[in-house]
């Protein structure tokens, strides 16, 4: 079945899902498949669920003389031509992020920021993969009049696969640093997987970048771009500095000889970048400045991304989303920094490192000893393979067992892993 005839079937009907749960009325379903379960078996039950079509990759799930049934080579290689499809038709002006720290937190502010000044789609939640890029994608609307495109990668070649989907317009790439090195191999993978961004923007007429100038392995990929710069340094299209951060970060930043300053709800002031290039894009894209201040002053952080919470008992930074070397090591230090007494670390392991795990949670613990911290829960295997002078537990559920005879109270808390720790599940005891 050709695509073409596909999008035409799309754009009549009042939506896409994938979820045979979730199917309604007049929608689409594109059976997907993955490692425990096979969605062409459930494209039926799609449809009696009130689906118009039923997009399938294995004929024998197609009933016979039934039209509402389009059968495909690969459903997910038909999903995101579908979208690409879709954005092509569309012609909406794209933003794609991507980066190994602060890539969800930034797409969040620049959203919040254009939100103030035009009709956007952005990607909501995590939904940054093969697999939700095209999702993200195909619910452009004509009204919208900018999209802000998340991208997430694990092994080399990821981002090139999802920039060739998507053909965004710009590019904003947060940093780069130790993440998923099991399937990238090494630092430098991380580094020209990311910039597979750049590299596609290379091809595209008018396509420029906006860059952080003080990161200067981002500097290094970027010949060749037209970019837009925004950092430290004075001189530059947005420049700016943090003026507090007790908890929540506070910033100065200037443009044209005007100097703003924002309080925003964001903890650390690892923020600062983040925030920085949601004013550029925002200034970039004509937002005045006041409603920029307003954007970034009223957004506040959720999914257990740099959280603050009040508990009965305790003060919790709650950052147990993701964890790698990079974004631990800021994340302690600016801990370190913070004015609070009876300060408490919460560190689970750094997931999907590979050969490198070991020693870079070593670094870990002796950036932790290096800082005099004395008060620490290490939670994992890894961690608990170190050497090391703290408290340590094989996972969640012996730490919640702990946390519960001992019942911390009056402490300030940061609490930061992987997410499959699961240290989200011990808030509820602290």
């Amino acid at each position: 079945m050709c695509i073409e005839t596909i999008y035409k079937a799309f754009l009549a009907c009042n939506g896409l899902t994938t979820d045979s749960r979730n199917c309604p009325q007049n929608s689409m379903f594109v059976a997907l498949k993955g490692e425990t379960f096979n969605g062409n078996a459930f494209a039926a039950k799609a449809l009696e669920a009130g689906c118009a079509f039923a997009v399938i990759d294995e004929a024998c799930y197609a009933q016979p003389n039934d039209e509402r049934y389009f059968l495909v080579e690969d459903c997910l290689k038909a999903l995101q031509q579908l979208a690409n499809l879709h954005r092509r038709t569309l012609g909406t002006r794209i933003i794609g992020i991507t980066g190994t720290n602060g890539k969800t937190t930034t797409k969040e502010l620049m959203a919040a920021v254009l939100s103030k000044q035009f009709n956007i789609l952005y990607t909501q939640g995590n939904l940054n993969n093969q697999i939700g890029v095209p999702l993200t994608l195909l619910k452009l609307r004509p009204e919208h009049q900018l999209a802000v495109i998340e991208m997430g990668a694990s092994h080399p070649g990821d981002i090139q696969e999802l920039v060739e989907i998507a053909e965004p317009d710009c590019g904003l790439i947060t940093n780069v640093g130790k993440a998923h090195l099991q399937g990238f191999g090494s630092f430098e993978g991380v580094i020209r997987t990311k910039g597979e961004l750049y590299d596609f923007l290379r091809t595209r007429p008018d396509a420029f970048i906006f860059l952080h100038d003080d990161n200067p392995y981002l500097k290094d990929i970027a010949q060749g771009l037209e970019a837009i710069y925004y950092g430290s340094q004075s001189g530059l299209f947005v420049s700016g500095k943090s003026t507090a951060n007790s908890p929540f970060l506070a910033f100065e930043w200037q443009a044209d000889g005007k100097t703003h300053s924002v309080q925003t709800q964001l903890i650390g002031d690892y923020n600062l970048p983040n925030a920085l290039a949601a004013v550029t894009v925002g200034r970039y894209f004509g937002v005045p400045d006041e409603l920029i201040c307003e954007a970034l002053s009223q957004y506040a952080p959720q999914n257990n991304r740099s959280q603050l919470k009040q508990t009965a008992r305790n003060t919790l930074i709650i950052d147990a989303y993701n964890a790698n070397p990079s974004s631990m090591q800021v994340s302690i230090d600016n801990f370190h920094r913070m004015q609070a007494t009876d300060k408490l670390l919460i560190l689970g392991d750094m997931r999907e490192l590979g050969e490198d795990g070991a020693a870079e949670h070593q670094k870990v613990v002796d950036q932790l000893i290096a800082l005099a911290f004395t008060n620490v829960y290490l939670v994992g295997e890894l961690f608990g393979a170190t050497q090391h002078p703290f408290r340590s537990f094989a996972d969640a559920p012996s730490l919640i067992e702990a946390l519960q005879a001992e019942q911390p109270s009056g402490k300030t808390i940061l609490i930061k892993g992987s997410n499959g720790i699961r240290l989200f599940s011990i808030v509820d005891y602290l």
